[in-house]
């Protein structure tokens, strides 16, 4: 009577494989169902805007082709030369820095010996006034006492 087929498994496209079940007897449709491929699942296919755009190949003498190699050409050239000059601006800013640091650098040095030289007068005009202030001795107030009291 009516007798069904076991299901026959054809590589896909994008890791995924179609299972075609073959109709009984009764004259029904196939019916491909999509199932992935590996364990990682399925992948995906690609737009149909982009599948129709490949579809005819350009002829290289036609002004169509001609027109779109003039364009890409010149946005080839625009996108060189928008590099180029990316690539000067950065070197150009690269050796600003590099200056402005060398003279960072220089004034460093320069306060660094004007810090050291303020540090040793502070400690020398500290150093004279310890110096100079003599401490209060109990001798010379006793014999201060003894002479006021004749």
């Amino acid at each position: 009577m009516s007798k069904l087929s076991q299901p026959a498994t054809a590589p896909g496209v994008n890791g995924i494989s179609v299972i075609h079940t073959q109709a009984h007897a009764s004259g029904l449709q196939q019916v491909p169902q999509l199932v992935p491929a590996g364990p990682g699942g399925g992948g995906k296919a690609a737009p149909p805007s982009k599948q129709s755009k490949k579809s005819s190949p350009m002829d290289r003498n036609s002004d169509e082709y001609r027109q779109r190699r003039e364009r890409n050409n010149m946005a080839v050239k625009k996108s060189r030369l928008k590099s180029k000059q990316k690539a000067q601006d950065t070197l150009q800013r690269v050796n600003q820095l590099k200056e402005e640091n060398e003279r960072l650098e220089a004034k460093i040095k320069l306060l660094t010996k004007e810090l050291s030289v303020l540090k040793d007068l502070f400690l020398e005009h500290a150093h004279n006034l310890a110096d100079n202030v003599q401490p209060v001795s109990t001798e010379a107030t006793t014999t201060h006492s003894d002479n006021t009291g004749q």
